[in-house]
């Protein structure tokens, strides 16, 4: 059966839907898993939507993509993020890219293993493993997949940890419109520059802390604007929207609705007005990055449009 790490993927679903001289009548569904529940799941097909009752699911189970994205849509969507996330020192490794931002998130302190990086892959590894020893931190490493799937391979073989995994996920703008719930939602949106006090103290909530080199990855791009909602004056959402690539993506980031707030439709707002403000400058699709056992995240995602480009696993050097 079904788990939540399967919610955002490509399922096939053999239902129940009658009795026939005492047989069962099965029909099949494929779609994208949207919601799965204890008495439904929740498909999203090519012929909509479709709400299927658990004690109806004869079987049920993940199935590929029905393709993959080729190994240049995959390296130029992992170059338009590090742009979006840009860490304060950096290197290169042929193609690889080097990254360390005092150890504030995995996207800014690990190598992106995509390219040639100019020798062997073991001598590679290896040169990673001192660069990040020279800063000071542990050595870490993103795999996109499965472009980097024989990165991943020489990472086994020498027993290097990994964190869960990472959906990177797509959609094209615009994005689906609002729905009344959206409206009722009522907040005040402004979208700044510059992140302020109270919004810098969201994120150092998520995030647990706030060094100097975040406000860096924060804010050192030519692109970005941080979405303040209030409700009667207080700080209820945030979000975080950049436009890199050379133009097409936005990149969304850091979407969080205070406890006391949810519910309420708020971070389909904020995600609107900052896809509003990406198309205005010219974007074409949006991008976010998502643990895909963030299942209430991958949820929402689902239903504005947003679909699994690839995977990625942040790999961790054994102590």
């Amino acid at each position: 059966m079904l788990r939540q790490q399967d919610v955002g993927h490509r399922i096939v679903v053999r239902r129940i839907v009658g009795i026939r001289e005492g047989r069962p009548l099965f029909s099949d569904a494929l779609g994208e898993l949207v919601e799965l529940s204890e008495t439904h799941l929740t498909l999203a097909t090519a012929q909509g939507r479709l709400r299927v009752p658990v004690t109806q699911v004869h079987r049920a189970k993940r199935v590929p993509p029905t393709r993959r994205p080729t190994a240049a849509a995959v390296v130029a969507l992992e170059r338009a993020a590090d742009e979006a996330w840009p860490a304060t020192t950096r290197g290169r490794l042929g193609d690889w890219l080097l990254r360390s931002a005092d150890g504030w998130t995995g996207r800014a302190n690990s190598a992106l293993p995509i390219g040639d990086p100019d020798r062997p892959l073991p001598a590679a590894v290896d040169a990673v493993e001192r660069w990040y020893a020279e800063q000071g931190q542990p050595a870490m490493v993103n795999t996109p997949l499965p472009l980097a799937a024989p990165v991943g391979a020489e990472l086994d073989a020498r027993g290097w940890g990994s964190r869960p995994p990472t959906l990177v996920q797509t959609a094209p703008l615009p994005l689906p419109t609002s729905t009344p719930a959206d409206a009722a939602a009522g907040a005040d949106v402004e979208l700044n520059t510059a992140p302020s006090e109270k919004w810098l103290a969201v994120a150092a909530g998520r995030k647990g802390g706030l060094p100097d080199a975040a406000r860096h990855v924060l804010t050192a791009v030519a692109q970005v604007r941080f979405a303040h909602a209030y409700v009667d004056g207080e700080l209820v959402a945030t979000g975080r929207g950049t436009v890199t690539g050379g133009g097409r993506w936005l990149g969304l980031s850091l979407i969080e609705v205070l406890p006391a707030a949810r519910r309420r439709g708020l971070a389909r707002q904020v995600i609107h007005e900052l896809a509003a403000w990406a198309e205005s400058a010219g974007a074409t699709r949006a991008f976010l990055q998502v643990e895909q056992r963030n299942s209430a995240a991958v949820a929402l995602y689902q239903k504005l449009g947003f679909t699994t480009h690839h995977t990625y696993l942040t790999r961790v050097a054994p102590h």
